[in-house]
């Protein structure tokens, strides 16, 4: 028998073009669904929870829940907020212990990555230790794609697909005058290289990237230097992917050679960028060329209008699965996404164990990359598949309707 009570969503860590419509999946399923009974949305994550500040989405109207579907970034606010082990410090947990049972939050999902997912393993134990009765379910959600146990993450698919676009325009851009030009492109990815391996999207139609680095593989200053000044040398011109978190053979991150005290987040993470400036800088000396540093930054993380739609359904679909998943009695688990080996490209969402989830990184495998500065054609099969499909988008005067939630806050 499914519990009686309210299910609470939050959304967690870096934002993407399509974790809205992952609540857009949730809110308008469980709207619909007998044993739930009210819908809340924590503002900004975990931190809303802690500060009881929880929205009251019945409240809402239903064509911006909608809307949802087509909002890029986090509409309810976000959180990067690391919860300590309940064994050394439970004063968080027990805060959400006493707000969980106050509003009779008995279905809670959260919408994140590898930190969120460990932040809801957590919560999951310290409820099931104190007898208290409440399904969690995890929704993925990282442009980085580098959940263990899914094939892919909602996401991934709309920033790979605005990184290979953006890749194709730069390259005809940076080729107008003939020659004497080198570009460096920064892309995000801390550890795994899957947005980067997506400019050779562009690379594969002969607009792309001459080299690709990953951080799967050391990076070495001089040989990039080296591997530069021969496409230079050949083409006239030189187009670079960098990934923000190459390291060198002793693990050290190239963005500190930059900037020797580099600042750290909240989860003890060193805070990248910069690297494609200070890459580009070596190269203009060395090449004696025009050099144009570009970094993606937030750009791709927050690019609806060029939004994959087999990746906003998917995102919209394991919002709706999470509902689902919980009111059948599951708990502790990741919605995750395996792809069928069918004609095709299909696909069917899968229970994950959240302690599997926790603080793992999935890194790009051998065989999607070509040796130190390059991605392998296999690469192709795997990602083509997840940016393809155009996303209507409303617009007016020219330019997208996104939600505008009137974020009524619960009072009890």
């Amino acid at each position: 028998m499914s519990l009686v009570g309210a299910l609470l969503f939050g959304q967690s860590g870096g934002p993407s073009s399509v974790i809205n419509a992952s609540a857009c999946g949730v809110f308008e399923t469980a709207s619909n669904i007998e044993c739930i009974t009210a819908v809340y949305g924590a503002s900004h994550g975990i931190k809303g929870i802690l500060n009881e500040q929880l929205y009251d989405i019945s409240k809402e109207d239903s064509q911006e829940i909608a809307l949802l579907r087509n909002t890029p970034s986090s509409a309810l606010g976000s959180v990067r907020y690391k919860l300590k082990n309940y064994q050394q410090d439970s004063t968080d947990y027990e805060k959400i212990l006493q707000v969980f049972t106050k509003y009779n939050i008995r279905y809670f999902l959260y919408n994140g990555g590898n930190d969120s997912m460990d932040t809801c393993n957590k919560i999951s134990k310290f409820l099931a230790e104190r007898n208290y009765a409440c399904q969690i379910i995890g929704v993925p959600k990282t442009i980085d794609n580098d959940l263990f146990g899914t094939d892919h993450c909602p996401g991934y698919g709309s920033a790979a697909k605005y990184i290979a676009t953006t890749c194709m325009e730069i390259a005809l851009d940076a080729k107008v005058y003939g020659s004497g030009t080198a570009t460096v492109i920064e892309i995000m990815g801390r550890n795994a290289g899957w947005l980067t391996a997506a400019s050779y999207v562009a690379s594969s139609v002969g607009l792309g990237p001459d080299l690709i680095y990953l951080p799967e593989r050391a990076f070495d200053v001089e040989k990039f230097l080296i591997d530069c000044e021969k496409v230079y040398a050949q083409k006239g011109n030189v187009i670079v992917a960098i990934s923000e978190g190459i390291k060198d053979k002793d693990g050290v991150y190239i963005t500190e050679y930059a900037t020797k005290n580099a600042s750290k987040d909240s989860f003890n993470h060193v805070q990248l960028g910069g690297v494609g400036n200070y890459l580009g800088a070596l190269l203009k000396v060395r090449l004696n060329a025009k050099t144009r540093p570009i970094e993606f930054s937030l750009m791709q993380r927050c690019a609806a209008h060029i939004a994959s739609k087999t990746d906003v359904d998917e995102a919209y679909g394991a919002g709706k699965e999470a509902v689902i998943s919980a009111i059948e009695g599951k708990t502790d688990i990741m919605i995750g996404i395996k792809r069928l080996n069918k004609e095709g490209y299909s696909t069917k969402f899968i229970d994950i164990p959240l302690v599997d989830v926790a603080n793992y990184e999935k890194k790009m495998p051998d065989a999607y990359i070509c040796g130190d500065n390059y991605v392998s054609p296999a690469f192709l099969d795997y990602v083509l598949p997840l940016i393809e499909g155009q996303n209507p988008v409303l617009y007016i005067n020219g330019v997208p309707r996104f939600a505008n939630l009137k974020k009524i806050l619960v009072k009890k």
